[in-house]
């Protein structure tokens, strides 16, 4: 048996080598995800930080400035393979586990730049992969980690229904050859830049069981585009920073019956089996963000004079830093522990709420710190603080508001009366 000690990375293709590729083809079959030991984690995180060194500060603060979608550094990272990172080997991926894929999150974040561009795609791969057909992954996840397909949308939110999903309107009636998607989304980013998209649709009333009735499809937006564009329309929206999202109307669209991902009517039950993951991993972003933040305040103020000595001599510039990268550091314990649970198919719910709840506030934290240590040239775009200040903002409200992690902890961990 022949034992591999290296991790090989090279600029167009990331080949991960077991120290024994018995064992990797056992995980395999298991369906576990390969998990590196700490020096090879170690050399991923370079890896990824190497990376994200081609795409300074200038890069983003222009993608930012017009509100474009970095597709360059999307490529990149494809080309690296390292969006296939949770797709299992056979397919072509890496068959990496989720605290691999959080670290590349984090390490982008943490270099000073947006992972929301790629993101989704390491989250919304858990309903194909642990939900879809035989049938659909040959046909889809081999593409996705060649980077010859892109699924980055994931489009469930509705206005009136808001977190509460189980209330979503948009329909998906039966026809002949399958199912006709009406109604209307919001906040359903970077489909323009996707092949694929996820919809959850109501395909019957809202009953008994309110999470009954929800079906969730893989939709082709290749064949939308060519055959029936009329069918899909598209309203772009801009926010306080760069996120390529969009409000969407279906128009009648029609979707064949092999886009149903599962079961019909099961679909909220795939969605909320995917909610752990993306916690995680957003919460690894935070806590990029976090160590971004307190490394620039950091070297701020040790440059920056004023009366004759570096502004991190006095306390009150110390202090507020030290307080944030502290919490910073703790969030980070609470992500790595969820991902664990989460690698080994251990329940995870408290913890990744947690790790999603305590890095943004920690995050935040950071944030303000950074600002206030820059003084007016925080404001300033230059610095790039004003801008992921904006961007860090978002973790506190989205994907979910950290309200309702309170209340879930409330009720679920603490045992407290339901409030909503």
């Amino acid at each position: 048996m022949v034992n591999y000690r290296e991790v090989v990375f090279s600029h167009r293709m990331s080949i991960y080598y077991a120290r024994s590729w018995h064992w990797v083809s056992i995980r395999s079959m298991q369906g576990a995800p390969m998990t590196l030991d700490q020096a090879d984690l170690d050399e991923l995180r370079q890896r990824t930080r190497e990376l994200c060194a081609r795409f300074p500060d200038e890069y983003w603060r222009e993608t930012d400035r017009n509100r474009r979608y970095p597709q360059e550094f999307v490529d990149t990272l494809t080309e690296a393979r390292l969006l296939s990172a949770l797709i299992p080997t056979e397919y072509g991926g890496l068959g990496l586990g989720l605290t691999e894929a959080s670290v590349i999150m984090e390490e982008i974040n943490k270099s000073g730049g947006h992972s929301a561009a790629c993101h989704a795609q390491m989250y919304t791969m858990g309903a194909l992969l642990r939900h879809g057909s035989v049938e659909q992954k040959q046909a889809y996840l081999p593409a996705i980690a060649a980077g010859t397909l892109r699924l980055q949308a994931f489009s469930i939110t509705e206005d009136a229904a808001g977190s509460d999903t189980t209330s979503i309107q948009t329909r998906a009636d039966p026809a002949d050859d399958g199912f006709i998607l009406t109604g209307h989304k919001s906040w359903t980013s970077r489909i323009e830049q996707s092949d694929l998209a996820l919809v959850l649709a109501r395909t019957a009333a809202k009953g008994e069981d309110k999470t009954a009735g929800l079906t969730l499809f893989l939709v082709d937006l290749r064949q939308v585009r060519s055959e029936q564009p009329e069918s899909l329309e598209v309203v772009k929206v801009r926010t306080m920073f760069n996120y390529a999202t969009n409000q969407i109307f279906f128009h009648g669209l029609r979707v064949p019956a092999s886009a149903v991902i599962g079961e019909v009517g099961k679909g909220f039950r795939y969605v909320i089996d995917g909610w752990n993951a993306e916690r995680i991993l957003l919460a690894s972003e935070a806590v990029g963000d976090g160590y971004w933040f307190s490394n620039r305040a950091t070297e701020y103020a040790n440059k920056r004079e004023v009366f004759g000595r570096p502004i991190g001599a006095n306390q009150g510039v110390q202090f507020p830093i030290a307080d944030a990268y502290m919490r910073v550091r703790a969030a980070d314990l609470m992500r790595y522990e969820a991902a664990r649970l989460f690698d080994s198919g251990q329940p995870c719910g408290a913890e990744a709420n947690m790790a999603k709840h305590l890095s943004s506030e920690a995050s935040w934290a950071a944030a303000n710190a950074c600002l206030d240590t820059h003084g007016g040239y925080g404001f300033v775009d230059e610095y790039d603080v004003e801008r992921k200040f904006r961007e860090t903002r978002m973790f506190q409200v989205a994907p979910v508001n950290n309200n309702l992690i309170k209340a879930f902890i409330s009720t679920k961990v603490l045992g407290l009366p339901r409030s909503y």
